[in-house]
């Protein structure tokens, strides 16, 4: 047990001394992450405030019909009248950002209304990011002469408007606010976490194996009164610890990054904090520790079997999409924790994490995930022990 802490501490201070390791380990989770979400929720919010706020250039074309919308138009402050000359001239001010909508009504379109047919009006516009959020003040312009429509008609025919209802649908959701949450943002905060901790385990197994190879001090541990395995171990604890430290800073940044961002409401605020319990929080803390030791295996064996570390890094480099990809799957509407799907590593935690957010875990698919995920972790120690054990391995080329 002596050499095993030995081993550890002169590793952990060797990490510590690793520029690129404290970087993707502490710096990206903390600094990083907590930026890239401020900037792009200002982002957000200065687009939605700009598209709301934005003078609408609408262009209205008549052919002779009731010109109750662009006497609309024209009474609205958001909104001024553009003259458009034709149909066919639409597209081109569109393009040429002179107009942003523009409403064509069909010749006979009052002709219908009044014999009780389906008018036709054609609505040309542009589709972006920002047009999308200002369709919507032309929708409720729309919406609101049919309604005026539907009126007339009704009185003119002597009918309530109840007529058309056959019947009211009294929608009463049982869903919980956490539930709710926990199904549309729950997967994305395991698919954070998982991601890091991935991440910053991968560069000190890469120094602590192939980095000790290129450097030649791999020798000098091998002449050491410590075992291989307890060789292994040490540095397998280094490389477990900074997944572990990595994914739990994944967490504090983006907390942080919640907590502190002023363009969130909050009542938003309170929610999340509120949905997001301190027993949820420290449940996906225990499912972090197999993962990273199951991560810690795998990239110490890869990492020993390379020479240097640019191998390394080229053979590491692709594990990023095996992880990836189950643990984005876990994010997906509709993916729930299974008996099988309990089975599978990675999407197994992202899942687990997902349904312990929205307080809908099911006790037994838990304990499946931790028992799968320990075995595995086992199983990864125990072959990277095998591995550095092997002379081939080791001193190869």
């Amino acid at each position: 047990m002596k050499n095993i802490i030995i081993i550890f501490l002169k590793e952990m201070k060797d990490i510590l001394r690793d520029r690129r390791t404290l970087i993707l380990m502490v710096v990206m989770p903390l600094v990083l992450f907590p930026l890239i979400i401020n900037i792009s929720s200002k982002f957000m919010m200065k687009l939605e405030t700009t598209a709301k706020t934005k003078i609408l250039r609408v262009g209205v074309i008549l052919n002779s019909n009731d010109d109750r919308i662009r006497k609309s138009v024209i009474s609205r402050d958001d909104m001024t009248l553009t003259d458009v000359k034709d149909e066919n001239s639409i597209e081109s001010m569109i393009n040429g950002k002179t107009l942003d909508f523009c409403i064509v009504f069909d010749e006979q379109f009052d002709n219908k209304v009044k014999t009780l047919q389906q008018g036709e009006i054609r609505l040309y516009f542009k589709s972006s990011a920002k047009n999308d959020i200002s369709k919507r003040r032309i929708d409720k312009l729309l919406a609101d002469y049919k309604n005026d429509l539907l009126e007339e008609r009704f009185r003119i025919l002597e009918l309530s408007t109840d007529v058309v209802k056959a019947f009211n649908i009294n929608e009463k959701d049982i869903v919980t606010v956490k539930e709710k949450f926990g199904e549309k943002v729950g997967g994305f905060i395991p698919y954070l976490f998982v991601i890091f901790c991935f991440v910053g385990a991968m560069y000190p197994a890469i120094d602590l194996g192939a980095g000790e190879k290129e450097r030649g001090t791999i020798e000098t541990l091998l002449v050491s009164p410590a075992t291989r395995t307890q060789i292994v171990i040490g540095k397998f604890i280094v490389v477990t610890l900074s997944g572990i430290i990595s994914a739990i800073l994944t967490f504090v940044g983006l907390y942080a990054s919640v907590k502190l961002n002023s363009e969130i409401p909050t009542e938003i605020l309170d929610l999340i904090l509120k949905v997001i319990d301190v027993n949820s929080i420290i449940v996906i803390f225990t499912l972090i520790i197999p993962i990273s030791v199951f991560f810690a295996g795998i990239l110490l064996s890869f990492s020993f079997f390379a020479n240097s570390f640019k191998e390394a890094q080229s053979i590491m480099t692709p594990l990023n999409f095996v992880v990836i990809i189950p643990a984005f799957i876990g994010t997906l509407p509709g993916m729930k924790l299974t008996a099988t799907t309990a089975l599978i590593p990675i999407l197994n935690v992202s899942l687990a994490s997902k349904g312990i957010i929205s307080g809908t875990i099911n006790n037994g698919h838990l304990a499946m995930v931790y028992i799968s995920m320990f075995l595995l972790a086992a199983v990864s120690l125990i072959i990277c022990i095998k591995w550095f054990g092997r002379e081939q391995v080791i001193f190869r080329g």
